[in-house]
Formats: structure tokens, C-alpha cells, sequence
């Protein structure tokens, strides 16, 4: 399967012997991991964070299937294995297919209230959001929508949001309907934290979802944010570095 080389930004001390990988989610790029970036930096890693195909300065291509986004992962040049692999969303998705077909890749992962399952409604839904804000979303209405959020988040976003390939956005849904990697999440052979949305609020990994993989895989965690939606890292900033530092530390 062929693979497109992905454009990266970096945290941290390149000498370090603690070396991760982090991947945003559907209309985003790296910029909007800042956060994550020097929260790593400042604990002794080096982070790279990657714009994966048709997002951010990323090539865009004729096919967005989660293997192709798994694929071009495993492409990023590292010395192997990463110490950590993060992503987000549908970068969580990628990020668990890519663990699950190197299990040599990574040592750790944690997963941001990851997209690992998505129906037919599902797809529709987040087609149309993305599609409507990549021709629409002003940094006004995403600061007025969110008006918790750090002003860096919100502006970094909707950067995002605009850049993004708006048939990448579209084809990411439509070329995935078989989208759901939890047997591949079942079968991951290193420690993984699930950091969870609050279900009240908006979650894409689900309680089900959590019962089915923790109960097959006692590898696989996760920890709930209360009062955070999908974007748990920008919705409660302070409790999901907590969540990760501890993690990392334990």
C-alpha cells in the first residue's frame, strides 16, 4: 500500500530518549496539538506532531480509508519503537489500526475519546459538520460556541478547519463504511489510556464501547473527563494533562 510522506512540527529536545507521536483528528493538523507538544516537552520527551493526508500542508490523494491514515503513520522516519503514540478521534482510530499491525511500533499509546467505531448516521453527521465548517467556521463563532476554550485553541482550529481538503473531509467518511477498529483495539499488545469524553456531553468512545475492549483487553484503560465533550484536550485542558502526566508517571 503506498504511502504519503506527512509534514511535522516538534517539541522538545531532538536528543531525547523519549520520543512520541502525536495525531489530530478529522479537520484538524498538527498545530492544534500545541498543548499536548509542551505539556511532553516539559516532561523530557520529544514530540512530533504530524498533518496527516489532506489536512494542514499534507498532501492530498485520491483515497482517505483508516489503513491509508494508518499506513502513512507507520512511514513517519523514528527510531523504533515510538516511546508514545497519541491521537485523537479518528487520529485515534488510525493510531490503534497502525499499533495493531506493528505491535513493534509503539511502547504506549493513549487515545483522545477516539473514533474507533462510526455508523451510517454517524458518518453522515460528521460529513456534514465538517463540510459546513470548512467553508464556514469563523473564529467568532467558534470562540462564541466554546467560549471556555484557550484563545489559541479556538484560533488554531478554525485554521485548521479552513485549511483541511474539503474532499479529504468528505472521503474520509465516505470511504469508510466499515469504520470500526475494535478488534483491532482488542488485539493491542502495549498499555493504552483511553482518555474519555463525558458521555453527557458528547463522547465518541463510548461506555459500551469501553466495556466490550477493557473486559477482552486489560492492556487498554481509560480514564472519563467529566464535563468534557469530544475535545477533551481543549474542553478541560488542566484535568486531561493531569490524566496524561499521571499516566506517563505511574
Amino acid at each position: 500500500m503506498s504511502f504519503v510522506e506527512l509534514p511535522a512540527l516538534t517539541w522538545g529536545n531532538p536528543d531525547s530518549a523519549h520520543r512520541a507521536l502525536l495525531v489530530h483528528g478529522l479537520g484538524s493538523d498538527a498545530k492544534t496539538l500545541w498543548r499536548i507538544g509542551e505539556l511532553l516537552a516539559g516532561e523530557g520527551w520529544f514530540a512530533v506532531a504530524v498533518d496527516q493526508r489532506g489536512h494542514g500542508s499534507a498532501p492530498r490523494t485520491d483515497r482517505y480509508r483508516i489503513e491509508d491514515f494508518a499506513t502513512d503513520l507507520l512511514h513517519v522516519p523514528h527510531a523504533q519503537p515510538w516511546g508514545l503514540v497519541m491521537g485523537h478521534s479518528i487520529g485515534g482510530a488510525s493510531v490503534v489500526r497502525a499499533a495493531a499491525q506493528n505491535p513493534a511500533w509503539a511502547r504506549q499509546l493513549i487515545l483522545i475519546d477516539p473514533a474507533l467505531v462510526a455508523t451510517a448516521q454517524d458518518r453522515a453527521e460528521i460529513r456534514a459538520r465538517q463540510l459546513f465548517n470548512n467553508e464556514n467556521l469563523t473564529v467568532e463563532a467558534q470562540a462564541a460556541a466554546n467560549p471556555h476554550w484557550d484563545e489559541r485553541d479556538t484560533e488554531t482550529s478554525v485554521e485548521a478547519q479552513r485549511a483541511a481538503d474539503p474532499v479529504a473531509l468528505a472521503k474520509s467518511c465516505d470511504d469508510n463504511p466499515d469504520w470500526d477498529v475494535i478488534d483491532d483495539a482488542i488485539r493491542l499488545t502495549v498499555p493504552t489510556l483511553v482518555v474519555q469524553g463525558d458521555p453527557t456531553v458528547m463522547a465518541r468512545y463510548t461506555d459500551e464501547t469501553a466495556s466490550r475492549i477493557e473486559n477482552a483487553n486489560p492492556l487498554v484503560t481509560h480514564v472519563t473527563i467529566a464535563g468534557a465533550g469530544h475535545n477533551v484536550h481543549r474542553d478541560k485542558p488542566v484535568e486531561f494533562c493531569d490524566a496524561v502526566t499521571r499516566w506517563l508517571n505511574r
